[in-house]
């Protein structure tokens, strides 16, 4: 049995429906009741109280866990308990790249490489469906606003994120291994606009924030320091953060799917 954690979730949601299509038995985990596929059982847990994460687990062999609550070892100490012998962890990418600014995740990943379970480590960087952030500005008047829009980065989809995470759960080889995850190209903010305008057949008129009106528009959703990291991945990225990442393909024996196609799949958010 599989256990995924963040069952409502942008990538917990469609990796319960992949791995029970695939004939997986999953029990799904989240704080709230999910819309789930037919035969998967649902177990309401929340992961700032640990111990009742252990009824969820009990019988499972592996879990997909979010960085989420705020004591890791005492998560995976449940999930040992309940029978949990495998553990595949979704982190982030600033937890290698900017430790000091991603220090929930950099927890998280030290105590899952110290939990005596077999471990693999998911690093995405942004997700393609950040652009979501502009779907009532472009719904209502075709625009969409951002800092740095010249500076590109290789964002990836998430579907992308959960055919990985399928494949790592349910095949052998990926112990001890961490992958970085990245879409195939880096795309600029501007580019990002310009494919929704080409996906709706009409333009979408792109303005250019400064970093102070980004910084007071990301401290609503996001603690302080992690809007400063990712201010810094999208002014300022380093080497490894513009770099496209081999490991999508390497797993899945295809390419990661571009922002373009992404935006193609889901222009009715933006209609």
């Amino acid at each position: 049995m599989i256990v995924t954690t963040g069952a409502s979730g942008n990538v917990g949601g469609q990796l319960v429906a992949l791995l029970a299509a695939a004939g997986e038995q999953v029990t799904a985990v989240s704080r709230r009741p999910a819309d789930l596929p037919q035969g998967v059982r649902h177990v309401q847990v929340d992961l700032d109280d640990p111990a009742t994460l252990k009824q969820a687990t009990t019988g499972a062999d592996a879990l997909f866990l979010l960085v989420a609550g705020q004591d890791p070892q005492a998560i995976l100490e449940a999930a040992r308990s309940g029978g949990v012998r495998r553990v595949v962890l979704l982190s982030s990418q600033g937890a290698g790249t900017r430790p000091q600014a991603y220090g929930h995740p950099v927890a998280f990943e030290e105590a899952v490489r110290h939990s005596g379970l077999a471990w693999t480590i998911l690093r995405p960087g942004g997700f393609h469906s950040n652009a979501y952030a502009w779907a009532p500005s472009i719904r209502t008047g075709r625009t969409a606003a951002a800092p740095f829009a010249t500076v590109g980065l290789p964002t990836i989809d998430p579907g992308d994120i959960t055919d990985v995470a399928a494949t790592v759960l349910r095949e052998d080889g990926h112990a001890g291994r961490t992958y970085t995850l990245t879409g195939p190209a880096p795309t600029t903010p501007a580019e990002r606009a310009a494919a929704i305008g080409a996906a709706l057949g009409e333009p979408v008129r792109f303005t250019e924030q400064t970093s102070d009106q980004a910084r007071e528009q990301m401290l609503n959703v996001m603690p302080e320091p992690v809007v400063e990291g990712t201010l810094a991945i999208l002014g300022t990225p380093t080497e490894a953060e513009r770099t496209v990442s081999p490991h999508v393909e390497q797993i899945l024996g295809r390419a990661p799917r571009s922002f373009t196609d992404w935006a193609a799949r889901n222009v009715t958010a933006f209609r």
